[in-house]
């Protein structure tokens, strides 16, 4: 066998002086053989540019070069890798197509993110009617987005930022529209895992979340179970049972050996539990998180549990009992006029103890009539998990966004679209945010037209959006706060500054500041202002905290970080364009309010942080 070649420069280097023509470069190379010169051509040292030149010198290199060849498969490859598992080996692709559109679709996606920063800035949430007829592929155009967000460093935050957020729209758009095509579809056990998957991905949707991933972790705990259950009855009918298949097995006996099995596994072994210590978490409702942290809560807990029994061939059932989701497994007769009676009841979250009707009522303390122990479809079954959510989204405190509560009730409307009270509360959460003003008055008018008895709520939300909506148009412009003014004398910190609050010790970044205090009497009395020694009658600074809050501190509070960190903050990106190591340098929109506090930073900077630099050297 050869010796293997290490680079293109080798293969020619290895050549005898023979082989090479006189007339050297073009000639000598094209009389190199096909597949050394292809491997040349592969080597990832040239560019889509040279390759194109490369293919107009004659014609056995322009054969090589082809469209659909190895050549272009891998400039994408090369350029695009993430890409290249949504095409098949056996599909026909013209590669250098394929590379002009994703090319095209990347400047696109620059452009609109660019675009993005400067016209969207005083808004809380940028609207996105103009990406919503993209021109090619919508993978591609992801793909950028994502390529944005992987730029390494601290540079482009305000990129990354908006990037992340239509990313966030885009995926969320598709994932809706999925929804709803699946919700049309007929039921059947494995929907119940695909319908928790879509509600994961719509609430992660930058997260690489795929229902086949899912299935596989899932598949690898039956095999676990396969084990154990062989060590139990080696010649058990499931274990035969192959992946797809939806056999059953009939005798109750051998249903038990399996549940036996299940619970080894599950809960000895794998250590999977209900998180009692931290029920009101979200995580506890996203399927992957459930898997990777094995803990959940009754529903995602059971929807795992039935989805391991069935694909051993123990048909257990989703119950929809109040305050305790359970499954069901019939011990009657096959075709029998069953009652609740004639099931056992199994709590997954209880490390899969088995009840009886009575038990459960002891579980949750009341008794409840016979109809609350029927079997629920899908539909149900993802309304209550958005109902988990949204209750969760309700409570949310420190995310000034409230993306939970938004995307709750996104999805519960996608499967009850008229229900009144859900789409009163989304008009007024938009409202209150100050976003999509357009929505607002669509949803409203929607709701009108559902229940006119809303007409009081409904009539005021709409007279004050259209108010919102001409004031926009009457907007002159941004404030400009310029620090040589009399007015700003007290003002002694400036925007990009890492700031530590002296009473609370929180880490927090700088990005806007008023002369005093611009909040109302309300806010000032139940903060406490007044027993501050200077009141509200002192500068107050708009500050991102390192908990991801954003807070409105007094000057006497704040003092110098000496010790400068990265903040971590979902909106850094919206008001900065890069960390320094010391300092947050302000993007376009910021410095335009703020013009005269660069210089100040620097200052700043120069005299606290290169001070302590050389009295430690």
């Amino acid at each position: 066998m050869a010796a293997a070649v290490d680079s293109p420069m080798e293969v020619v280097q290895a050549l005898p002086e023979e082989a090479v023509p006189e007339a050297a470069g073009l000639s000598c190379l094209v009389n190199l053989p096909g597949e050394v010169l292809e491997y040349i051509l592969c080597c990832g040292s040239l560019t889509a540019t040279d390759i194109s030149r490369v293919s107009s010198t004659c014609r056995r290199l322009r054969e090589l070069c082809q469209s659909s060849g190895k050549v272009w498969k891998e400039q994408f490859r090369v350029r695009w890798p993430s890409l290249m598992k949504h095409y098949s080996p056996t599909d026909y692709v013209n590669w250098l197509e394929e590379y002009k559109v994703r090319q095209k679709a990347g400047l696109e996606a620059r452009k609109i993110v660019a675009s993005f920063s400067k016209r969207f800035f005083s808004e809380h949430v940028p609207c996105f009617s103009d990406i919503e007829n993209l021109e090619g592929p919508e993978i591609f155009f992801e793909d950028e987005l994502v390529c944005i967000l992987n730029m390494e460093g601290r540079k482009a935050l305000t990129w990354k930022y908006y990037a992340k957020k239509i990313l966030y729209y885009l995926r969320q758009q598709k994932i809706l529209n999925n929804l709803k095509a699946f919700l049309q579809q007929s039921d059947d056990y494995e929907s119940y895992l695909e319908g928790a998957v879509f509600i994961d991905q719509y609430c992660n949707p930058l997260s690489e979340i795929s229902l086949r991933d899912i299935q596989a972790q899932i598949g690898s705990i039956v095999e676990l179970v396969r084990k154990t259950l062989r060590g139990i009855n080696s010649r058990h009918p499931s274990l035969a049972f192959k992946a797809g298949e939806s056999s059953m097995v009939m005798e109750i006996e051998l249903q038990s050996q399996v549940l036996d099995a299940m619970n080894y596994v599950l809960y000895d072994q794998l250590k999977f539990k209900g998180n009692r210590m931290d029920y009101y978490n979200a995580l506890n409702l996203y399927m992957h998180q459930v898997l990777i942290r094995r803990t959940g809560i009754p529903i995602s807990m059971s929807l795992l549990y039935m989805t391991i029994a069935r694909q051993l061939g123990v048909p257990l059932e989703p119950v929809n009992f109040p305050s305790h989701f359970l499954l069901r497994w019939c011990q009657g007769a096959e075709g029998a006029n069953l009652d609740i009676f004639d099931y056992i009841y199994i709590d997954a979250f209880g490390k899969g103890r088995q009840l009886t009707v009575k038990e459960c009522e002891y579980l949750i303390g009341q008794h409840v009539t016979a109809a609350l122990y029927g079997v629920v479809n899908v539909k149900k079954v993802l309304q209550r998990m958005v109902g988990n959510l949204l209750s969760l989204g309700k409570r949310e405190g420190i995310d000034q966004s409230y993306q939970l509560l938004r995307d709750s009730l996104d999805l519960y409307l996608a499967m009850y679209p008229d229900q009144v009270q859900l789409l009163l509360l989304q008009a007024r959460l938009y409202f209150h945010l100050g976003i999509w003003p357009e929505k607002v008055l669509d949803i409203l008018q929607h709701i009108q037209t559902l229940d006119p008895g809303q007409h009081g709520a409904v009539g005021y939300l709409v007279q004050h959006t259209l108010e919102h909506i001409e004031r926009k148009k009457e907007d002159v412009g941004v404030e400009v706060k310029l620090r040589s003014h009399e007015k700003h004398r007290d003002v002694c910190y400036s925007i990009g500054l890492i700031m530590k609050h002296k009473r609370y010790g929180y880490n927090c970044v700088i990005y806007g500041w008023d002369p005093t205090c611009m909040m109302g009497h309300e806010w000032i009395r139940n903060m406490n202002v007044h027993s501050l020694p200077h009141g509200h009658h002192q500068p107050f600074y708009n500050v991102l905290v390192e908990d991801g809050s954003c807070r409105y501190a007094a000057q006497e509070n704040l003092e110098y970080n000496v010790e400068p960190q990265e903040i971590s903050h979902p909106d850094v990106g919206r008001y900065f364009s890069e960390f320094t190591g010391t300092h947050y340098i302000p993007n376009a929109e910021l410095e335009l309010r703020y013009p005269e506090d660069l210089e100040s930073v620097y200052e700043t900077v120069q005299n606290i942080y290169s001070a302590k630099k050389e009295t430690a050297e």
